[in-house]
């Protein structure tokens, strides 16, 4: 197949893009663009068999075949709040040169609009797999009515490529997320006569070991496990020696210990801490090196990475890899952006990746 793409879908992608950015759609509040894909895949595209649950919508290949592997194309239809410092309106998709700003245009417009323009090429051609194109809700805020909703009603899924701004580099990795609530208590005194045990000297303690505790266990591609205290509570008034201090740890996962591993062991370790987890659920995922999309990715000389942050990879059952156009450095930023020549470059990058490969 040749991977160059036409113009028709070139532009078709562009313009799809510009009304998703036109069409606010915040985390738990994408039921407009997820009516205006609705509408594009019937009227513009034609597809039959439109799949939605919530706000995540799928299709699947024509003349679907089970005993074929399928494989998911992936990529999430919600945005963070714009934040302040935007000069231009985060929805008006201005156009200046090759550039489209707007709010989602990086993280993940262009992986959506990218995606489903590879997967209009490529079912139009044999292949030995089924293709499936979704796009999900809910991923800034890892929400239960998105990923984790959808995958329960995909068919059996083999591999998933998840639409996320790498650069069109893949990410073989990805650390996970989990956020630990902790307290340390004490003994309540008047503290001018420095009664009482100060449950934030405590707290002290155990913050500094826990800034320098090290996991044995690294990653090549994620490298530690990633420790950081991000908030802090204590005290009620001036004259009164707290009894109680709380904080809160941000937990990434570097894919050689689950979540619930990581909580035992600091548990284990500093056992005068009450430490109880919001979730377990988003866990680090990673593929095998000899998978054959990463080995077609090295051979059309992309270099495999470890991510830093998190995506729908965390809720995703089975290998997967994140690879998509734009830069991550961009993401929920002011004057967020993306480069038309991106999108161009990764419809065919895609292809190529996709094109004939076999399972």
């Amino acid at each position: 197949m040749n991977s160059s793409v036409n113009d028709e879908i070139f532009y078709d992608a562009l313009s799809l893009l510009k009304e998703m950015i036109k069409t606010p759609s915040v985390s738990r509040e994408e039921s407009k663009v997820a009516d205006l894909l609705l509408n594009f895949f019937k009227e513009k595209l034609g597809f039959c068999n439109i799949n939605r649950i919530e706000n995540n919508i799928w299709i699947a290949s024509k003349n679907f075949d089970s005993s074929k592997p399928s494989i998911l194309l992936n990529s999430h239809i919600d945005t963070v709040k714009p934040v302040d410092g935007w000069i231009r309106d985060p929805y008006s998709a201005e156009t200046e040169g090759d550039f489209i700003y707007g709010l989602g245009s990086n993280d993940a417009g262009a992986s959506v609009v990218a995606l489903l323009s590879a997967f209009r090429v490529l079912i139009e051609t044999e292949q030995k797999y089924n293709l499936i194109f979704a796009v999900s809700a809910e991923e800034e805020v890892s929400g239960k009515n998105g990923m984790e909703l959808l995958i329960k009603e995909l068919p059996k899924i083999y591999f998933a490529i998840v639409g996320e701004p790498t650069g069109m580099q893949p990410a073989a990795a990805e650390k996970g997320l989990m956020v630990l609530d902790c307290s340390v208590k004490g003994v309540s005194g008047h503290a001018a006569r420095n009664e009482g045990v100060n449950a934030i000297y405590k707290a002290i303690d155990i913050i500094n070991g826990i800034k320098n505790y090290k996991f044995k266990k690294v990653s090549n591609l994620l490298g530690e496990v990633k420790l950081t205290v991000t908030g802090i509570n204590a005290g009620t008034q001036h004259n009164v020696i707290p009894d109680i201090c709380s904080f809160m740890i941000d937990v990434r996962p570097n894919g050689l210990y689950s979540n619930i591993e990581i909580l035992e062991i600091l548990k284990s370790e500093f056992p005068e801490c009450e430490i109880i987890p919001r979730s377990t659920r988003l866990n680090s995922s990673s593929i095998d090196i000899n998978h054959p999309f990463i080995k077609r990715c090295e051979i059309l000389g992309l270099e495999s990475f470890g991510s830093p942050t998190l995506s729908d990879q965390a809720l995703i059952p089975y290998p997967s890899v994140k690879i998509g156009p734009g830069n991550s450095a961009r993401s929920h930023t002011a004057d967020e952006y993306i480069c038309c020549d991106e999108i161009r470059e990764s419809i065919e990058l895609y292809i190529k990746l996709l094109d004939g490969l076999q399972l």
